[in-house]
């Protein structure tokens, strides 16, 4: 039980109400798709619960614009 390695969870659809830690562990190539959308400090304390949604807001970037452009980065990897 435990000390093993953890299983990474891949999503079938990124959607707002995941983390941005929960999407950067399963999906780490979307890095470079929240930075292009402004949102490139990605390591700070906020990232680790804050949801794409609320991420989003705080940037004052387009939620679905968001969420089109990092589907679309994962989309072969099913």
């Amino acid at each position: 039980m435990g000390g093993g390695p953890q299983k990474k969870v891949l999503f079938r659809r990124i959607t707002k109400d995941l983390s941005i830690m929960e999407v950067l562990q399963a999906y780490p190539e979307v890095r470079s798709v929240f930075a292009r959308h402004g949102m490139g400090c990605l390591t700070c304390m906020g990232a680790m619960a804050e949801t794409i949604e609320s991420g989003a807001r705080i940037h004052g970037i387009d939620l679905e614009e968001l969420l089109a452009d990092l589907n679309e980065a994962v989309k072969n990897r099913f």
